[in-house]
């Protein structure tokens, strides 16, 4: 089979497309001929060296959907022939991959792969990120960062299904009419405007119940200062650096928040993962939330995706296809 392997961090040129055995189902395991494969930021930072693989050569990748041709002892989540997504193993930019059964949720009849390649991850984590940790409802103020990117998107739909005032900041003017077409109510160009003073003179001081910042750390302090009382600091990335050391004070005058939540902690159990994968490619089947594919590359050129996501030149998600 064909498979994208690394055996040392660093730039897109390290992504190698090359021949690799076909691999087996062990126990528990089930093998997915992969159709789709969604690209994640999560893969470039991991190629990058900020979160390193623990040994090479590495597969990157951690979203995809495809066929299941075998199955392994012991597995009863799915049979062979099923049509599945998943997330959370790394491992999916190749044509072939045994992946742990527990993980893997039926696509919907009628769905393409690519939509649900497209839908696990972020559908995923934005589903957590809006129901599972501030119980936010209509009127609430939130702050998404990088409004135009496939998770700002996912993240602006559902904000407004539930009624909230949407803000988030994006790079350029193409960007703000993609973010405000997907429903956000201000558009701060960062590039151009402070979005700390843009917030602070939108809301007469008060700020946001939450801000939603996967940049980390050329955000991360104003996004605390735009906090109102009670307010959540959710970080659940770092595309621009990590952030260093925090000084609880931060958190005095107005009982802040802060958290650094993973999907893996919000999808733990089967039941947990299935609930909210249910939820998400339900709404992409129905319409209720819009997909943004941004580009769609073939595996070999694995190397231009990571290219144009660290390069912020794409909106929307990128696919890959084997």
């Amino acid at each position: 089979m064909k498979t994208v392997r690394i055996y040392q961090t660093g730039g897109p040129e390290v992504l190698n497309y090359e021949d690799a055995p076909e691999p087996s189902p062990g126990p528990g395991q089930a093998l997915v001929e992969i159709k789709s494969i969604g690209v994640n930021y999560t893969d470039v930072s991991s190629r990058k060296g900020a979160n390193p693989p623990d040994a090479f050569p590495w597969t990157p990748g951690r979203e995809a959907a495809g066929v299941v041709t075998a199955i392994g002892e012991g597995v009863t989540e799915v049979a062979v022939g099923d049509r599945v997504a998943y997330a959370m193993h790394t491992g999916t930019y190749s044509q072939y991959h045994a992946v742990p059964s527990w993980l893997l949720v039926r696509i919907p009849d009628g769905m393409s792969f690519a939509d649900a390649a497209a839908t696990m991850l972020q559908g995923m984590t934005a589903h957590f990120l809006v129901y599972g940790i501030a119980h936010l409802g209509a009127g609430d103020r939130v702050l998404v960062h990088a409004g135009a990117g496939g998770m700002g998107l996912w993240l602006i739909q559902m904000l407004k299904n539930i009624g909230v005032e949407v803000f988030t900041t994006v790079s350029t003017d193409e960007k703000a009419e993609l973010a405000k077409g997907a429903g956000a109510d201000h558009a701060i160009i960062y590039t151009q405007q402070d979005f700390e003073a843009e917030v602070h003179s939108a809301t007469g001081g008060k700020g946001v119940k939450m801000v939603m910042d996967a940049v980390g750390a050329t955000t991360f302090d104003a996004g605390m200062r735009i906090l109102g009382r009670r307010g959540v600091m959710a970080l659940y990335g770092q595309a621009g650096g990590p952030v260093g050391q925090v000084d609880s004070g931060v958190l005095r005058g107005g009982s802040l928040s802060l958290i650094r939540p993973s999907l893996g902690d919000y999808t733990a159990t089967r039941d947990e993962l299935t609930q909210r994968a249910d939820d998400v490619l339900r709404w992409v089947q129905s319409g209720e939330v819009k997909l943004y594919v941004g580009l769609e590359l073939p595996l070999s050129e694995a190397r231009e995706a990571h290219r144009r996501m660290e390069g912020r030149e794409t909106t929307g998600k990128i696919l890959l296809t084997p």
